[in-house]
């Protein structure tokens, strides 16, 4: 059902409209929308998802046919230990298994680059509805933060894992 592709630097405008689509809808009642717009240029205008990518995240696109209906981020922190940046799936497939397909896909990836045992972690925010669907996926939460992101804003997270 669901198709996968390696994102790169020509996808970072596809990736900042995914983005303008599911993000704000995501945080809406957790975030202010300050925050929100804040985060957006951080996180996603075309230069900053360069940027990222330059800097080792690895970006996957998910497609349904031919449109484009999530993707993710992974990026290596240390010898063992990977971090899921970014999964994000527009609404329209949020309940058509495009996040498990994305978040298996992240494993698959983490296994070719490195064979050996690691771990897969991630922040998710602390009211985030997404909790659920983390730990319906084997995460276990680990530890937690509130990580200032400047502008004086913070991402009030949950830190989950699970063994690659």
């Amino acid at each position: 059902m669901f198709t996968l592709r390696k994102a790169d630097v020509c996808d970072c405008r596809l990736i900042g409209s995914l983005a303008e689509r599911v993000f704000p809808e995501t945080y809406a009642e957790i975030l202010s929308k300050e925050q929100i717009d804040y985060m957006m240029d951080w996180m996603y205008n075309p230069a900053n998802i360069q940027k990222q990518m330059e800097e080792g995240h690895v970006y996957f696109v998910a497609y349904e046919e031919c449109e484009a209906c999530g993707y993710i981020s992974i990026q290596q922190e240390a010898e063992d230990l990977f971090n899921l940046q970014k999964i994000y799936v527009l609404p329209y497939f949020q309940h058509a298994h495009c996040g498990r397909f994305l978040f298996e896909a992240a494993k698959v990836y983490i296994k070719e680059v490195h064979p050996e045992p690691c771990r897969m972690e991630l922040h998710v925010n602390r009211h985030n509805k997404a909790l659920d669907f983390y730990k319906r996926m084997g995460m276990k939460l680990v530890r937690q933060g509130d990580f200032a992101i400047g502008n004086g804003y913070f991402m009030n997270d949950y830190i989950m894992s699970i063994d690659v």
